[in-house]
């Protein structure tokens, strides 16, 4: 058999090659070692997606904020604050909240060390659901019948202690009474309020363990501008400056700008390598290159020419492979169509293929510049509004649509998987009570976007509780539509073997016609029809989440079902989900609403504007819709109805009427062209179409139930 003489110095030169690499290779290891560590997630009990400015477990400190380092005990996650240990009750990264009880207090009002709940200023405050709270100790004999007393029994001695509620007490007991140790802690306004009415040891147990709200001031944008940039959001330990950490090297603020201070410690001894390794390759190279050249000399006698514009067999039958750096500077894609089956391209993940379903539809792929021209460079008057995921711009494209553009915060594997799984899911969905996805970008674009119609009359939940209640248009009859059109929506998803799994009303938009439009599939993912359930992580918005799914990790289309009844519940009481003003007992909307049904006070529970007390047509659809939503939100999931049994109801309820005013409900029951697949082309723009503040899905699960 003939040798190729070419052969020999091919081998040669990879072997070169491979030598001049490994140094280099090892070298950028070191660099890389911080950037890969602060690219991963603390997670501990419920909170398994946590980042900067937190540290501690799998995130070295160098990853997060010096002050902001969380233990993760048995029972529950907690930090230090100026050497108090508080538990952590709730963690709000988009309003940079923590709920927080000190550990001290936890089920005891006599703790052996008396210290005042401080913090730093410049990192810490409280929200405005937060006051101040006195309590004095060690006493000495205070009037029979004073308000506020309770005793401690510490090492066989009974103290003698006062609870004070207002500063102007405060001081006449100091000035007065002469207690030895006074102690200021912080509990919600709420239970401020009860403790008023009623200064007990048992109010002011529940008041401690309750918490407060602590605000944090760290500032994420210069985190953003750090993940945009390519790099993870960090600090130096030794001076607590924020710290870009990036491939090639850690920097003050994004890669690329001027080097940190951690970076500068180290410069020398970088410089010096990079001195050795530089000499080296270059000596190689120059070897290499000669050696390059004879092999080409010998390959370019021997090479058969083919004619210009051959293709051999076997690329003519492969798909054109994308090149990663290229793609970012080729124009445009234009809009996918049965005559161009290019895909977005899949992306790296170690999850079954249940996280990674297909897309099989016509997705319109926007260059990054496209999009940041419609939303003005990103302007923040455009911000409709922000969550755990990313921000949403309002946009305007060059063809004259409206649109609502989701720009990622992280561009990494994990972002990656979050957006793939959006528009995989979203490209194969054609519903009218669906929002509509008119594409994105590439997952190599400069920037991970998603462009939905845009929906301009706001979310279910502000026309409840927030910024749009004083317009008053949910009246009882839209409410049942919204409810109708929602639950439309999921049995068209489970159908077609999908879970939401953050179905809330953040995520339910309204259009200009009152209409249904459900949003945010972020957290879905696709379940088989020949299983019974999935098991994965709890995700989703506390006061939401299904108790079975977040005990025993089992995902099922019941787990929809629970938070629709949430969704239900708070239809017909304009209350939300979770609320810490509320008595402790009621904090939770799911367990107040069960509470308030099982012992028939719902004239407590329902809205008094729907006219509960007045309309008896309204008190016995709104009494059944309790119902209802009471079998929604049983905690055994199987004790639950499906949604084609929960849509039976509401149409039932709805037909049911028999007022003028109820009978302007329009008839929209599930029909066999709702629940089919209609014709898969780009989404048509609809000049009503629209999307609104608080569009991002808040939560992974950060927050305790």
């Amino acid at each position: 058999m003939a040798t190729n003489p070419s052969k020999p110095l091919l081998l040669a030169l990879i072997f070169i090659a491979t030598v001049l690499i490994q140094p280099l290779t090892l070298l950028c290891d070191g660099e890389e070692e911080k950037y890969r560590n602060c690219n991963s997630s603390l997670k501990c009990l419920t909170y398994p997606n946590l980042g900067y400015p937190f540290w501690g477990l799998n995130r070295p400190d160098y990853c997060g904020h010096p002050s902001f380092e969380l233990s993760c005990r048995e029972e529950a996650l907690e930090i230090a604050i100026n050497s108090i240990a508080y538990r952590i009750l709730e963690i709000n990264t988009n309003t940079h909240t923590l709920r927080v009880a000190r550990k001290d207090y936890w089920n005891n009002i006599c703790p052996q060390s008396l210290k005042n709940t401080t913090f730093d200023s410049d990192l810490f405050y409280y929200s405005s659901n937060t006051q101040p709270l006195k309590l004095f100790y060690d006493c000495p004999p205070l009037p029979v019948g004073l308000p506020g007393q309770f005793r401690c029994n510490i090492n066989s001695t009974n103290y003698v202690n006062l609870i004070v509620t207002q500063n102007s007490e405060a001081r006449n007991i100091s000035n007065t009474m002469k207690c030895n140790h006074s102690v200021d802690v912080a509990i919600s306004r709420s239970m401020m309020q009860s403790l008023q009415s009623n200064p007990s040891e048992q109010n002011l147990k529940e008041a401690l363990e309750t918490g407060f709200e602590l605000q944090w001031r760290i500032d994420n944008r210069v985190c953003y501008e750090c993940h945009e940039s390519g790099g993870q959001c960090g600090s130096d330990p030794s001076l607590g400056e924020f710290t870009c950490y990036c491939l090639d090297g850690a920097f003050k603020t994004t890669c690329g700008s001027p080097p940190s201070a951690e970076a500068k410690k180290t410069k020398n001894t970088a410089t010096e390598k990079a001195i050795i390794i530089g000499v080296s390759v270059g000596g190689a190279f120059l070897v290499a290159t000669i050696l390059g050249f004879c092999i080409f000399f010998c390959l370019g006698k021997k090479k058969k020419k083919h004619p210009v514009g051959y293709v051999s067999k076997e690329a003519a039958l492969s798909p054109p492979v994308s090149d990663p750096v290229s793609d970012k500077d080729m124009p445009p894609a234009p809009l996918l169509n049965s005559f161009q089956t290019q895909s977005i391209p899949s992306y790296p993940s170690s999850k079954s293929d249940l996280e990674r379903p297909s897309p099989n539809s016509d997705v319109q792929v926007f260059s990054y510049a496209e999009l940041e021209k419609a939303t003005q460079n990103f302007n923040r008057s455009r911000e409709l509004g922000d969550g755990g995921f990313g921000t949403v711009y309002y946009g305007k494209l060059d063809d004259g649509r409206e649109v609502a553009v989701k720009r990622l915060y992280e561009h990494n594997c994990k972002r990656v998987e979050q957006f793939m799984n959006e528009v995989n899911i979203l490209a194969d969905l054609q519903h009218k009570n669906l929002v509509k996805l008119y594409g994105c970008t590439s997952r190599f674009s400069q920037g991970l976007l998603l462009v939905y119609e845009y929906i301009p009359n706001g979310t279910v939940a502000d026309h409840l509780h927030g910024s749009r209640v004083k317009f008053g248009l949910l009246s009882w009859p839209i409410r049942l539509r919204i409810a109708i059109e929602t639950a439309n929506a999921l049995i068209y998803l489970h159908r077609k073997d999908i879970i939401h799994r953050d179905v809330k009303t953040n995520n339910i938009l309204l259009d200009s016609t009152c209409s249904v439009k459900v949003a945010d599939f972020g957290l879905s993912r696709l379940f088989p029809t020949d299983v019974t359930h999935v098991s994965t992580a709890p995700q989703g918005t506390p006061g939401y989440v299904d108790p079975e799914y977040y005990q025993c990790y089992q995902l099922t289309t019941k787990s929809d079902v629970y938070s629709f009844g949430v969704v239900l519940i708070e239809l017909i009481s304009s209350l939300r989900a979770v609320d810490t003003d509320r008595k402790r007992q009621d904090i939770n909307l799911s367990n107040m609403a069960v509470s308030k049904i099982q012992s028939q006070a719902l004239n407590e529970l329902i809205d008094p504007k729907l006219g509960f007390d007045k309309n008896h047509e309204v008190m016995r659809a709104t009494t059944s819709v309790a119902e209802l939503a009471f079998r929604c939100l049983q905690q055994e999931r199987d004790m639950r109805p499906s949604m084609e049994e929960v849509v039976g109801v509401l149409r039932e309820i709805e037909n049911d009427k028999s007022s003028s005013e109820m009978s302007k409900v329009v008839d929209i029951g599930v029909v066999e062209d709702d629940i089919g697949i209609t014709k898969r082309t780009p989404p048509a723009f609809s000049p009503n179409s629209v999307i609104d503040d608080h569009w991002v899905s808040s939560s992974t699960i950060t927050n305790s139930l």
